[in-house]
């Protein structure tokens, strides 16, 4: 007779089969008995959090950062509806994560007991799926299975929910039925008319270009390779979403910047005036499209993506591709070698044109600002961290906010799993639990914060767990005071109503970061701010950079709202003259 084993033991067992090395969690009633076989699991590392929220972050973090799925443990009701807020975010951005959540006993279920909730009736719409263990007999099989479908396909979010006296039962452990390994590939269902249309649509565009999005890093750092070869291949201007950055050289002279509300004017100009889109991995969100029936009015479209639901669900193209972008793109370049030797010469000659309009959008300067030698202004902060610490192997999160937008377009990304924010669901809080994970991941490297002071107050705790862990990440906060872009959208869009956006009653973050044990600095005045940088980059521990920027800065480009790519907001100047009204106001 097989050996059987309590449900604690099979959760472990399960998770050390799925090669997880790392989970972030809190215990509570419902998930003791699993707490309890933890001492049994040496292989296997646990990160005591400080809130459930800060567990689901950190395992984004370290998913994004590491390309494994994160690993998180709740207890029932509370701890469970406490970690939706990083599922749902997970959702959004395609984030790979297994949450395992207690609940309380079989026969408990439904009598409105104790810490008890309809975890999975609350998760459904913000997981890939879900699953209540009703048997111990199929609880190997469903953790199995859990892995499996947070990591094919498009990415995600999965939860299983295990009654307490499931995890007491025993039963026999399966194994994972030994498969390829999958990534993706299983998902592909191209043709090769299709990779001919597409090099064909290449081969005849005059104004490209290529739209990439987290999809490609998704696909895994093979795929930001092949997309690589790619754009050098056929010489087209590249641009960029929030979560795509690092695909590409964000330094490299075809990247166009990124694109959208807050994107390059260069990079909105080429999507409205171009003959061809060719949309890599991304969604084509509100974000990024503006005004949909005025987006990229005369171009083909093209859409590569490996979840066939994102396809036409926003904008109707002419060419979709279902498939894994490494694979489509790998495919295409096969194609072109094979049949079109002298494409690339044909491209430069055809697009030549096109490149010199793009240089001349580029003379505006769209990141330009005003910069001031009494007060920092948050767009110079950020150029002054990437300038000292470019030549190290940084990895950035964000919270949500103009911070965010300010670290997306002066901080360059020249790797792909370098940058990780919270794009899809905008969640503040997001950047300093993420790095908490992301230093797991990586303990020898720099890992930096880039908050606002209000959005890093929502998960402020975590940095306790850095702490205790001895996890060195740095908290770089551009203080200025506010809401920053409520404060910017009340501005423009509501008649400079500063309604509840500034934040009063502040903490002074040099003593909150000695009151949990962590570094604090300060930084007031632009002649001091590199020292201070790197006074906190060459810190052995964690630290809380409090740097007071103008207040009253406003993060441009800006496309307004309910206006098309080609009228942008390119500075204070601008704003009068395209104030936003009417319809617009809705729209944001």
């Amino acid at each position: 007779m097989s050996k059987l084993y309590s449900g604690a033991e099979i959760v472990f067992k399960s998770l050390e089969d799925q090669g997880v090395e790392f989970i972030f969690g809190y215990p509570g009633g419902a998930v003791l008995p699993i707490y309890d076989e933890l001492k049994n699991h040496s292989s296997i590392k646990h990160i005591l959090v400080r809130h459930e929220q800060g567990a689901g972050h950190a395992a984004e973090g370290y998913a994004r950062s590491s390309g494994k799925p994160g690993v998180v443990l709740v207890t029932s009701g509370p701890g469970a509806t406490n970690v939706v807020t990083a599922l749902t975010d997970a959702y959004m951005d395609s984030v790979p994560l297994v949450c395992i959540s207690g609940q309380v006993p079989t026969h408990l279920i439904g009598t409105d007991a104790f810490q008890e909730c309809d975890t999975t009736g609350i998760t459904r719409p913000c997981t890939k799926h879900n699953w209540l263990v009703k048997d111990i007999k199929d609880l190997s099989k469903i953790l199995h299975e859990a892995f499996k479908v947070a990591t094919t396909g498009r990415p995600g979010p999965v939860l299983v929910d295990i009654p307490k006296d499931i995890q007491f039962a025993k039963s026999n452990y399966s194994k994972p039925k030994k498969k390829k390994k999958f990534n993706g590939k299983s998902h592909n269902q191209f043709s090769q008319n299709e990779i001919d249309e597409l090099v064909s649509l290449i081969s005849k565009a005059k104004k490209p270009v290529i739209y990439t999005g987290g999809g490609v890093i998704n696909s895994g750092p093979e795929a930001s390779k092949t997309l690589r070869e790619f754009v050098r291949l056929i010489g087209f201007p590249i641009t960029s979403t929030l979560q795509g950055l690092g695909a590409f050289p964000g330094d490299d002279n075809q990247f166009i910047g990124m694109l959208g509300m807050h994107g390059t004017y260069e990079a909105n100009n080429a999507m409205h005036d171009c003959d061809l889109l060719i949309n890599i991995g991304a969604r084509f969100d509100d974000r990024i499209t503006g005004k949909i029936d005025e987006f990229s009015p005369k171009s083909k479209k093209v859409h590569i993506d490996i979840d066939p639901s994102s396809i036409n669900k926003i904008i109707k193209v002419d060419l979709a591709i279902v498939g894994d972008v490494n694979e489509v793109i790998k495919a295409t370049i096969k194609n072109i070698n094979k049949k079109q030797n002298g494409l690339k010469d044909s491209n430069n000659q055809r697009i030549s044109k096109w490149w010199e309009q793009i240089q001349k959008w580029r003379t505006k300067n769209s990141l330009g600002f005003i910069n001031s030698d009494k007060t920092i202004k948050p767009q110079h902060a950020v150029q002054r961290l990437y300038e000292l610490t470019k030549n190290q192997d940084t990895f950035i999160t964000t919270e949500v906010g103009q911070h965010q937008m300010w670290a997306a377009q002066h901080y360059k990304f020249n790797k792909p799993n370098r940058w990780m924010t919270s794009g899809g669901l905008g969640t503040m809080g997001y950047g300093l639990p993420a790095a908490v994970g992301v230093q797991i991941a990586h303990p020898d490297k720099l890992v930096i914060d880039i908050a606002g002071e209000a959005s890093v107050l929502m998960t402020m705790q975590e940095i306790s767990t850095a702490v205790q862990y001895n996890l060195p990440i740095k908290i770089f906060v551009l203080n200025n005071q506010y809401m920053g872009m409520v404060r910017q959208w009340q501005e423009l869009l509501h008649e400079k109503n500063y309604s509840e956006s500034y934040s009063e009653a502040l903490p002074d973050f040099v003593k909150l970061a000695e009151a949990y044990g962590c570094k604090g600095i300060k930084a007031n005045n632009p002649d001091e701010l590199d020292e201070k940088i790197e006074e906190m980059i060459n810190h052995n521990g964690p630290v809380i950079f409090d740097c007071q920027v103008d207040p009253n800065e406003n993060c441009f480009p800006m496309i307004p709202s309910g206006k098309p790519h080609n009228q942008m907001i390119l500075g204070p100047k601008d704003q009068e003259e395209n104030k936003i009204t009417g319809k617009g106001k809705s729209l944001v």
